[in-house]
């Protein structure tokens, strides 16, 4: 009969199983941002001035550009998680939090995708 907590057994429901995924997905994200804040951080006092074509010519190199990709992915990303717990818990309409989440989605998804093609084009060198 070891069907969950008591409570949930004479309800019927037992442990849902997914929050752990969830709860680890948020704390790498959250090691990831810090990891990549603190290189950014350490990049940008170690450039010679913040002068738009300095930090345009610094993006321009692989190794920056794809570092601060990752940084707005992981950032939108874990910013979707968070969020995406918040409307989980406050909204209990099922139709609002449906339409909740799939809006969360979309913002955190155009966030990331403009994001990331502005790091792409300043790489590419489309800067004046």
């Amino acid at each position: 009969m070891g069907n969950g907590t008591s409570i949930g057994r004479v309800r019927g429901l037992g442990s849902a199983k997914s929050g752990t995924h969830h709860w680890l997905l948020q704390r790498f994200t959250a090691i990831g941002n810090l990891l990549l804040l603190l290189w950014l951080a350490a990049s940008i006092v170690l450039l010679p001035d913040l002068s738009y074509a300095s930090v345009a010519d610094w993006l321009a190199t692989p190794v920056p550009a794809v570092a601060m990709i990752l940084l707005v992915v992981s950032s939108f990303w874990h910013a979707r998680l968070g969020m995406q717990v918040m409307v989980e818990d406050y909204v209990h309409e099922h139709a609002n939090k449906f339409a909740c989440i799939a809006a969360l989605n979309l913002v955190a998804f155009a966030g990331a995708a403009f994001g990331v093609f502005c790091v792409v084009r300043l790489a590419l060198g489309a800067h004046a």
